[in-house]
């Protein structure tokens, strides 16, 4: 099949381009960069250059290149603060909100049949049992900071599963790690954990899941080849606890074990959305994906990949904040008020 992919460049969009040229489709790689046409090009796509915020030139883009399948993995986030969530997505927003309708646009033009597009399990609503299917409650009761973009992640998924003229594929990545994401080797929630500026908060109770940014590659290959209209949760088989994968990842890495703030410390760090990605998160079930895709992830659970997140990382820094530091210390650029959306 021809396959249409906007965001070839970013995390995924790299790992992503290379897999369905393996599988045997032709693909055409967007970037709004012409600087990054060698990029995709190396890549094994063919470039196509248009801003995704421009509804004439992604008509223009898709027209040319009339495909069966378009895939939506267009992100930009900006410098991250947690207690100004949706100031870093703006411009993310735009594209989930914007974006979408210019590629759904498009794309009803000339015809495609499948239309895949990201989503992030981090919207589940936070009540109930600590692991959720695509059936439980999302996008609602999002934490203040973060309205604007779990607002934008309804409108991605809502207008893509209205799309009755295509195969319309919804894809909740857990967040991501591995190569190029904000946990990755060289990554800023990497740095933070070996400064000992991302501490458990709380109890550390919220359930995380995760996903290495390949196996979610490998997963939106299998939602291109045989998806079916619906959601899918693209995560490892281990939800956890912050609790639990927060010190692993510091011990993998070399890095002392982190800090443990209250409650109410980590609220004046990190406002309400801090509290709840850290005490009350919900992770997410991979069954549906496991059985109607016919995907694993090459890595099950986070442990086995922070292992491996380790052993491509350089030596763990010396520096860093003392076992008797104060909140203060931790708010730096690297602390968690000041973390990616979980992924690249």
């Amino acid at each position: 099949m021809k396959v249409f992919v906007a965001g070839a460049t970013g995390a995924i969009g790299r790992q992503l381009v290379p897999r369905l040229v393996a599988a045997g489709h032709e693909v055409h790689g967007m970037t709004r960069s012409a600087l990054k046409q060698g990029l995709v090009a190396d890549l094994g796509a063919v470039p196509v250059v248009a801003d995704a915020l421009h509804a004439e030139q992604v008509a223009d883009a898709v027209g040319r290149v009339q495909p069966d399948v378009i895939v939506h993995q267009l992100t930009s986030i900006g410098p991250m603060d947690l207690r100004h969530f949706d100031r870093a997505f703006a411009v993310t927003n735009r594209l989930r909100t914007e974006g979408t309708d210019h590629l759904l646009s498009a794309g009803h033009a000339v015809g495609v049949t499948r239309f895949v597009a990201q989503s992030f399990f981090a919207a589940y609503e936070r009540t109930g049992g600590p692991v959720k299917t695509e059936e439980d409650s999302f996008g609602r009761g999002a934490a203040k900071q973060m309205r604007e973009t779990v607002a934008a992640i309804r409108h991605v998924e809502e207008a893509v599963l209205a799309a009755t003229w295509t195969e319309g594929i919804v894809l909740r990545y857990g967040g991501f790690y591995g190569p190029g994401t904000s946990l990755g080797p060289d990554g800023e929630q990497t740095a933070a954990v070996r400064q000992r500026k991302f501490p458990v908060v709380g109890d550390g109770g919220g359930v995380w899941s995760f996903i290495h940014v390949a196996d979610a590659a490998e997963a939106t290959v299998a939602a291109v080849d045989r998806g079916r209209r619906g959601v899918y949760n693209i995560v490892d088989d281990d939800p956890a606890k912050v609790a639990d994968w927060l010190p692993a990842l510091a011990h993998s890495i070399g890095a002392r074990p982190p800090m443990h703030v209250p409650r109410l410390v980590g609220q004046l760090l990190t406002g309400e959305l801090g509290i709840a990605m850290m005490t009350e998160l919900r992770g997410a079930s991979n069954a549906k994906a496991r059985r109607e895709l016919g995907w694993s992830p090459a890595h099950p659970s986070w442990r086995q990949g922070f292992t491996e997140l380790a052993e491509s990382s350089g030596p763990p820094e010396a520096s860093g904040p003392s076992e008797a530091s104060g909140p203060s210390e931790t708010s730096s650029s690297s602390d968690p008020s000041r973390s990616s959306e979980l992924r690249a």
